[in-house]
């Protein structure tokens, strides 16, 4: 067998360099797992956080649409506050929206002093936070870590209200 000179021997080991880089058997599997990880974890997160903030969002709808519909059929304002109150109380623990992230306006037109007047307004407006999911309390002061959503909802007091 001849001897091979310097040259042809680093040509050979480039060589055999190269063919094992070709060489992929193995790396599929690995590769696979990497980009899976990375393609699914935010993917997921993106469904977490989009599915609080749709629960949310119907919580304050249905809450502030159902508390307006009791209310205008109260007999009192009194007993409308209240009855108002457990609807938006039970819409929201129905979706999992903590009630003690809510606030509740109650407006009425024409006239704000009697909200049971016949064919008048009543306006209730829910705002809620809704908490992203899996985010630390320690982001808190860096990063918003709750995203508000507000609902209103109008129902006409009947014309025929206290007539009975």
């Amino acid at each position: 067998m001849p001897r091979l000179s310097r040259s042809d021997r680093v040509r050979r080991r480039i060589q055999r360099c190269v063919v094992r880089l070709r060489d992929e058997q193995g790396s599929s599997t690995l590769e696979f797992i990497t980009v899976g990880m990375v393609m699914l974890i935010p993917l997921v997160y993106l469904v977490l956080t989009m599915s609080a903030i749709q629960a949310g969002a119907l919580a304050a709808e249905g809450a502030a649409r159902q508390a307006a519909r009791v209310f205008v059929q109260a007999e009192t304002v009194a007993e409308a506050e209240v009855s108002a109150q457990r609807a938006i109380e039970f819409a929201l623990d129905n979706h999992g929206v903590s009630s003690a992230h809510a606030s509740v306006e109650i407006l009425c037109t024409p006239n704000p002093a009697d909200c049971l007047t016949r064919r008048g307004f009543v306006t209730v407006n829910v705002a809620v936070t809704v908490d992203l999911p899996l985010a630390p309390p320690v982001l808190a002061g860096n990063f918003p870590v709750q995203i508000p959503l507000d609902a209103t909802a109008t129902q006409q007091v009947s014309q025929f209200r206290g007539s009975r």
